[in-house]
């Protein structure tokens, strides 16, 4: 259902890839909605996925950008105003990488080189994105930006890897950088803390079946999808929360505020 309460609001989504994604379920939630958007990922994530599909769907426009390059954000950020027509409203960083993870390196033996890679892609790329939002005036007041992150920035997954580490970084950023932004610019910034979803990067983890199937037991509500999460993301981007500011919030049917569910204890308990 539509409820039209984006219309007249423009931004840019990075990150979709392919359907199973939640910033592609994010674009087309907020076309929807009457939003209009560009949309952006790095070149090789590109050739990787189908987000020109995406792009005729919702009548949108893609400008590669690697979120990693100050150069890049600044040609992205300028040309999403002028195909736009004006300052953006929203925006979404939907990005995450880990080079130990695909590679297999378990957390105790990381190689750096790799976690460095994966913190500029996964969690620095948000604090660049903003600063360049931010010394080019390219946010109108009371415009939302939200990054997607995970619990594992508070509490132990062990096959999460260095990702933990980068989505804490995060997290630190959205609350440090959204208080300037608030002060400053009237905008505010926010982390969504959604279930184990399965996206095409979500089951590069290892033992992500087994995980999302305890989670989907340990939450009252059951785990939230990636379309769900594309409903709140809008919800975060209207005008309906534009107070809502520095905050992480979960996004997981209950799943962080449980401690064990009925079902789980069963699962334990001999007969």
């Amino acid at each position: 259902m539509s409820y039209n309460i984006l219309k007249g609001k423009r931004g840019i989504i990075f990150g979709a890839l392919d359907e199973n994604s939640i910033a592609w379920k994010t674009a087309e939630r907020v076309f929807e909605e009457g939003g209009t958007f560009v949309l952006t990922n790095a070149p090789v994530a590109m050739r990787m996925g189908a987000i020109k599909e995406l792009a005729a769907k919702t009548n949108s426009e893609i400008i590669p950008a690697d979120a990693t390059s100050i150069e890049d954000l600044e040609n992205l950020v300028e040309k999403a105003q002028e195909i736009l027509g004006g300052k953006l409203d929203f925006v979404l960083h939907s990005i995450g990488m880990s080079v130990n993870v695909r590679k297999g390196r378990h957390y105790t033996d990381l190689n750096y080189s790799w976690s460095e890679k994966g913190w500029d892609v996964s969690a620095l790329s948000f604090h660049k994105t903003m600063q360049v939002l931010y010394k080019k005036d390219a946010m109108n007041e009371w415009g939302s930006i939200v990054a997607l992150t995970y619990m594992a920035a508070q509490r132990v997954f062990p096959d999460y890897n260095d990702m933990a580490d980068n989505k804490a970084y995060l997290e630190s950023i959205a609350r440090s950088f959204g208080y300037f932004f608030g002060k400053d610019k009237k905008v505010r910034v926010n982390t969504i803390s959604q279930s184990p979803t399965p996206t095409t990067a979500g089951q590069g983890v290892k033992g992500f079946d087994g995980f999302i199937s305890y989670a989907e037991k340990m939450s009252p509500l059951g785990n939230a999808s990636a379309l769900d999460c594309a409903n709140y993301t809008v919800s975060m981007f209207s005008d309906l929360t534009k107070l809502v500011t520095m905050q992480n919030l979960f996004h997981d049917g209950g799943f962080s505020n449980v401690g064990v569910s009925q079902e789980v204890m069963d699962y334990f308990v001999e007969e």
